[in-house]
């Protein structure tokens, strides 16, 4: 928790030219109301800062330590203050551009109004606007996992005979995995927005901006997925010379992320803004260049990964085709690693551009949409076990994944006999919120298992789960182990 200020100390950690807004209450327990006046508020100003009445004062109920505790939880506060003094008193030190009140105030005495006048503030009356209520519900779909849309089908793990508690200890395993991911780097923006309708001058859907929430994805998420798991991670990618790139390198690294990070200037750094509306993506906008890196760029690169080689366990391929992993650099790397017998994993994205995952040949394990094998194979007329096993020979694949969005999987491993076997595991999350992480954290979860000596079949199932809980938020926020340990624990649905 960040320390109590004292209006003095608050005005000189303002930045020049930054405006500043008050509120002041008891806020015993956080409701609706309060929400939206509070984020009136900091939609007037840079810094919001908030008073809270001292214990004692008529009307609180609740210590101050935890009202401003719960004042500080919300992303749109920057200052929280229980106040020594009067209001008045308060707000004549800290000089607040603007002094929020609820409108049911502006008919009565106001003692503050003097102060505020005599600097040049402005005393505004607002209860704010009656869909920021709801914010607090949005920053829940972020965060919670919601475990009852997840039913895990019993007769996978029957057949292919393990149980729930092998994937515990599979689970358990992760942490002694030292994991190199390699790939494209992404920043994702969640703009959730209200739907005001349809514009009467041409056929435009309008809509108000609420809040953005910012991802690292791409690559990148790969990486915080793997270390969050508890696998000791490394990330090699190439960044911008933007603060993009600064925004990615430094949420990596609050997460325990090695990052490496590789600098160039004639790309930005990859952004993707999702603008979201109940719930639903009404539109995708993408900031990138695709131009491969330079020989430089990807000599650099190769020098510094040979040197962790042998502090590797893995070698994770995340490629989105945006230019960080040139054949000439993926062929070096797959050379060095099989020279010192590290295996190798691979996902290659063609959601909005080409993409060829047999590419990379001799993985442990790839893991394609459909369409993605379907474009490795120039093949839009086979069946999927067909469709499998031309990919595992094209490829050189020791395993098989092909992910069928809302029909979950097909896997092509060996059987007990040595031989080639194709089975399905159907979707487990039959209400996603957001399918965008389901390929990132299955292909983690499953690639991370195979390292600890696990076959496909129990991969892919932990796999399925991982994807499961992911796709049950919204956003690009790391897997929980604690999520897939409670999912692990539920029954079995028929």
């Amino acid at each position: 928790m960040r320390l109590q200020s004292s209006a003095d100390r608050i005005r000189l950690n303002v930045p020049n030219g930054s405006r500043v807004a008050f509120v002041s209450g008891n806020f015993n327990i956080l409701h609706p109301g309060h929400l939206r006046l509070l984020r009136f508020a900091s939609d007037l100003a840079d810094v919001l800062v908030v008073g809270l009445n001292p214990d004692g004062t008529s009307g609180v109920t609740v210590p101050g330590e935890m009202r401003i505790e719960s004042i500080l939880a919300l992303s749109f506060v920057q200052n929280a203050v229980l106040l020594s003094e009067s209001p008045t008193q308060f707000i004549s030190r800290l000089k607040p551009d603007f002094v929020v009140k609820g409108k049911e105030f502006e008919q009565l005495n106001n003692p503050e109004a003097k102060a505020v006048v005599g600097y040049g503030g402005k005393l505004i009356f607002s209860s704010g606007e009656m869909r920021f209520a709801s914010m607090e519900l949005l920053q829940k779909e972020y965060t919670d996992t919601v475990f009852s849309t997840i039913h895990k089908p019993p007769n996978f793990h029957a057949r292919h005979r393990f149980e729930m508690a092998d994937l515990h200890r599979l689970l358990g395993d992760f942490e002694k995995v030292r994991v190199t991911v390699i790939g494209d780097i992404i920043i994702d923006d969640y703009i959730t927005c209200e739907p005001l309708g349809m514009s009467q001058e041409d056929p435009t859907i309008v809509v108000t901006p609420l809040e953005t929430k910012t991802f690292v994805g791409g690559a990148g998420v790969v990486a915080a997925h793997a270390r969050n798991l508890g696998a000791q991670t490394r990330f090699f990618s190439v960044f911008g010379a933007d603060d993009a790139a600064d925004y990615a390198c430094a949420a990596l690294k609050d997460m325990n992320v090695e990052v490496h990070a590789f600098r160039d200037e004639t790309r930005p750094t990859t952004r993707k803004q999702r603008y979201r509306a109940h719930n639903k993506t009404l539109l995708r906008v993408n900031h990138l260049r695709q131009h491969a890196v330079s020989a430089e760029i990807s000599d650099t690169m190769l020098d510094q990964l040979t040197a962790v080689l042998n502090d590797t366990d893995l070698i994770m391929f995340s490629d989105f085709n945006y230019g960080c992993l040139p054949q000439r650099f993926v062929d070096q790397v797959t050379k060095l690693a099989r020279e010192r017998g590290i295996p190798m994993t691979a996902d290659s994205q063609a959601s909005s551009q080409m993409s060829d995952i047999s590419r990379f040949r001799g993985m442990a394990l790839v893991t394609p949409t459909e369409r993605e094998a379907r474009l490795a194979l120039h093949d839009s007329n086979s069946g999927l076990a067909f469709l499998a096993q031309d990919l595992h020979e094209k490829a050189m694949a020791e395993s098989v994944i092909i992910t069928l969005g809302g029909e979950g999987m097909l896997i092509l491993g060996r059987g007990e006999d040595g031989q080639p076997l194709t089975d399905r595991l159907p979707a487990m999350n039959k209400a996603p919120k957001d399918v965008a992480g389901a390929g990132d954290s299955l292909f983690t979860a499953a690639s991370i298992a195979l390292c600890t000596g696990a076959d496909i079949w129990r991969s892919a199932y932990l796999g399925g789960i991982a994807a499961a809980c992911q796709i049950s938020r919204v956003g690009n926020s790391p897997l929980k182990a604690s999520d897939i340990l409670i999912e692990l624990d539920q029954p079995d649905i028929e």
